[in-house]
């Protein structure tokens, strides 16, 4: 597979207008968004292209997801501090490494979140970040490849960079749409498209993978989408260094006007360990993500002035909220026996059909090799004290293991699994540098399940799944629960079960002030120094109701449009086609199950 493109070597330090810090999910939305309009712009990006090594196909394969994701090359893998409520259990934290960044090693799954999550956002100080300001451009950047009803219509964009589909369904197996229908008998109903008009309900789930031209069948990632076609684009304007870890934000501390130190450049190390610098002209934006960006915030001389000279750092601007407020999303494996043969269980223990279907793939783009597996969904309220749906489940036709390795047992040889996650998590935690050198990975403690509606929330999930599969459509389908099983201790199997959902966020959040607990403004403007910003998920206020990628992205857009000053997107909804809300929360769901 060969591709081209336009990197600069590692040896370049040219002067640029913009410096983006990150080619991962949001850095490549940026920097090709300000190449595209005219600005002089250098990406810097610690891991290597997504074009330019062999391994590089199972990036690209929708249905190799797990790979990459299992190789260095690809990802941080991170290990935070052992989590007390969960048996001192580590739990992993995968980042993307290289471009594209956690878009070219995730589960390519499409979820913009509720509306309530940036109304949510603006009432927490992040004025502007409301759902109508934030929907055009999650308009903007997607290139929607499936039909919308009257409704949705209105929600989705069809012009932008992002391919996002339904799956095809290759196996051709009716699970799919037996646990949809399965979750309308239960009274949770059906959803025509949760990032539309409702996401409460049961239906097909999105994934970003190309559905048409030159690249259909294969991950849509944002290097893919936006940095590799900028770079045809815009010539000399964008230069790409990867394989360049930045170290620390150069500063400038004579400067005039308020004061404040103002960004002028970074230093980083290149491929062979060589110590350079490279200056903006105009500004440095950080897109490191969640875990980085604060580490490398600390390392430039912003945090908290005792951590900061704790680790030999001289602080630049105290704030003691750079780390903080981190949260993620936490899930766990529920499996059952299926009775008929209609699981893809005997694709994945069979080499030599998983063989053919990687060459099917190579060859025609098609196929099992073009899905990433997860084809329904479910977004629920698991009980009636929430206003919003508090729970998401990914549904996959065959049970299997985090690693994509180890298949669910069962008396049949045919299983099903549903991905059980709660959206909303009070657990807050905290990233926080252990030294000034970037190379050495940060403290990072998650905290998790240490709220005690965490707990309620994640045993009510659970007996949503059970629910479901006691529902008509399931009944020649659902043989024995698997796991946790019907007798199983569920606050012990959540303790030795549960994993991340790898969606860490929050610790440089928006708002009004420090004072507040911001670390940057509503312009991503880092508060106490001048030209530097962040755009990636470390921003978020509070985490959204599903996968992050697409808000992420949302916001790279938006941030792109307030970095070069123009006019926002106006506020997109027409009369009487606001966002559904359920007829009534004096109960979880429209009707009473029906069950068998």
């Amino acid at each position: 597979m060969r591709f081209s493109q336009r990197l600069l070597s590692s040896t370049s330090s040219a002067a640029a207008d913009y410096l983006v810090i990150g080619g991962g999910s949001a850095g490549c939305v940026v920097a090709s968004r300000l190449a595209s309009a005219g600005q002089s712009v250098t990406l810097l990006e610690a891991g290597s292209s997504d074009r330019s090594s062999p391994t590089d196909l199972f990036v690209h394969m929708p249905t190799a997801l797990a790979w990459p994701m299992g190789m260095k090359r690809y990802n941080w893998g991170f290990k935070p501090e052992p989590e007390p409520t969960l048996n001192n259990r580590i739990i992993s934290c995968p980042r993307g490494k290289g471009l594209g960044g956690s878009s070219s090693i995730n589960g390519m799954v499409y979820v913009r979140g509720h509306p309530s999550d940036f109304d949510n956002w603006e009432s927490q100080g992040a004025a502007g970040w409301n759902y109508k300001q934030c929907l055009p451009y999650f308009i903007r950047a997607e290139n929607w490849g499936e039909q919308s009803d009257s409704n949705d219509a209105n929600y989705r964009g069809k012009e932008g960079p992002l391919h996002v589909k339904f799956g095809d369904n290759a196996a051709n197996t009716p699970l799919f749409e037996a646990f949809i229908q399965a979750g309308d008998e239960a009274g949770y109903g059906r959803t025509h498209d949760y990032n539309g008009y409702r996401q409460e309900g049961f239906g097909r789930m999105a994934m970003t993978v190309f559905h048409s031209g030159p690249n259909r069948g294969m991950r849509c990632s944002t290097a893919s989408s936006y940095l590799h076609p900028a770079l045809k684009e815009c010539g000399d304007r964008l230069s790409v260094l990867t394989n360049s870890y930045t170290q620390k934000i150069l500063f400038d501390t004579s400067a005039t006007g308020n004061g404040a130190p103002k960004a002028v450049g970074v230093e980083y190390k290149d491929s062979s360990g060589q110590t350079k610098q490279i200056m903006a002209n105009k500004e440095v934006i950080i897109c490191t993500g969640s875990i980085q960006t604060p580490q490398l915030l600390q390392c430039s001389g912003i945090g908290s002035k005792e951590h900061l000279e704790s680790i030999q750092v001289e602080p630049i601007y105290h704030n003691p909220h750079v780390g903080q407020n981190l949260q993620d999303h936490l899930e766990l494996y529920f499996q059952q026996e299926v009775k008929p043969p209609v699981s893809i269980a005997p694709v994945m223990n069979n080499p030599l059909r998983q063989l053919a279907l990687g060459l099917e793939w190579i060859i025609s783009r098609t196929g099992l090799g073009a899905t990433n597996h997860f084809e329904s969904c479910a977004f629920v309220r698991s009980s009636s004290k929430k206003t919003y749906p508090d729970v998401q489940f990914h549904f996959l036709p065959v049970g299997l293991s985090y690693d994509g390795v180890t298949l669910a047992k069962s008396k049949t040889g045919h299983s099903m699994q549903i991905h059980i996650g709660t959206c909303r998590s009070k657990s807050r935690g905290f990233v926080k540098a252990k030294t000034k050198n970037m190379s050495d990975e940060p403290l990072i403690k998650f905290n998790y399940m240490s709220h005690e509606d965490d707990w309620e929330e994640m045993r009510s999930a659970i007996e949503v799944a059970r629910q479901v599969m006691r529902q008509p459509s399931m009944m020649d389908i659902a043989g024995d629960e698997i796991m946790p099983g019907k007798d199983a201790d569920l606050d012990e199997y959540i303790r030795e079960h549960v994993e991340s959902a790898y969606h860490p966020c929050g610790t440089a959040r928006m708002g009004n002030s420090p004072d507040d607990g911001a670390v940057v403004d509503n312009n991503g403007r880092v508060f106490g120094v001048g030209n530097l910003r962040v755009v990636d998920a470390s921003i978020f206020p509070s985490i959204t109701n599903g996968n992050l990628n697409a808000p992420v992205i949302m916001v790279a857009e938006r941030m792109s449009d307030i970095i070069l000053g123009n006019t926002l997107l106006p506020m997109q909804f027409e009369s009487g086609n606001e966002p559904w809300q359920p007829p009534s929360l004096e109960t979880d769901r429209a009707k009473e199950p029906i069950n068998f």
